[in-house]
């Protein structure tokens, strides 16, 4: 019979390197489970039917007094709900562990959706300003468009409004001034227009 020999891989072998902090805490939560599925295999489940069959079994062969098979039977079942509890607790804290790692990497992301979309939005907010400006002067010239003043009002820095409170109307001041009012009440604002006003 013609046997095969395996040649030897003539390539070092890498060095392992340590993991990553954020992967060892992925871990932890596969360990914790691995532990307990370990627990589980350890552990013995019997229905108490089944003792019950073999005590009584044992008795009857006169291995043992009725006292005693009762008396086994109740340190069996006691110890086994006794595992069965400790079990469901260490699932319980897993499950929250596992929880609770879910909703910081959720809020984490979130929080950085957020902070991105926010950035964006003021990009765009402050690119569009001066072109804004000019449509809105050209507009309210020309008398068409919303009755509104400033387009993208509520979009705007206090700083971007009051430049733009220069080139309008009384009528059109008292409105802004309206709006500010009810809305966000920002002092600079109210202020500047009540001097153009005054």
């Amino acid at each position: 019979m013609a046997t095969t020999s395996k040649k030897k891989s003539t390539r070092p072998r890498k060095k392992s390197t340590r993991a990553p902090k954020a992967s060892r805490s992925a871990d932890r939560p596969d360990k914790n489970i691995e532990a307990f599925r370990d627990a589980l295999e350890r552990s013995v489940t019997l229905p108490r039917e089944r003792i019950q069959e073999v005590v009584d079994d044992a008795v009857k062969r006169g291995r043992m007094t009725r006292d005693d098979a009762n008396e086994l039977v109740s340190k069996l079942v006691s110890r086994g709900r006794k595992q069965s509890e400790e079990l469901v607790k260490e699932l319980e804290t897993l499950l929250d562990q596992a929880r609770k790692q879910v909703e910081r990497g959720t809020t984490k992301a979130r929080r950085q959706v957020k902070g991105r979309a926010g950035k964006v939005a003021r990009g765009a907010r402050d690119v569009a300003e001066e072109p804004l400006a000019r449509v809105d002067t050209v507009r309210r010239k020309a008398g068409v468009g919303p009755s509104f003043p400033i387009t993208g009002y509520d979009e705007l820095t206090a700083a971007q409004i009051n430049k733009r409170l220069g080139d309008l109307t009384k009528a059109e001041l008292r409105k802004v001034r309206t709006h500010e009012k009810n809305d966000k009440a920002r002092k600079s604002i109210l202020d500047k227009i009540d001097k153009a006003l005054g």
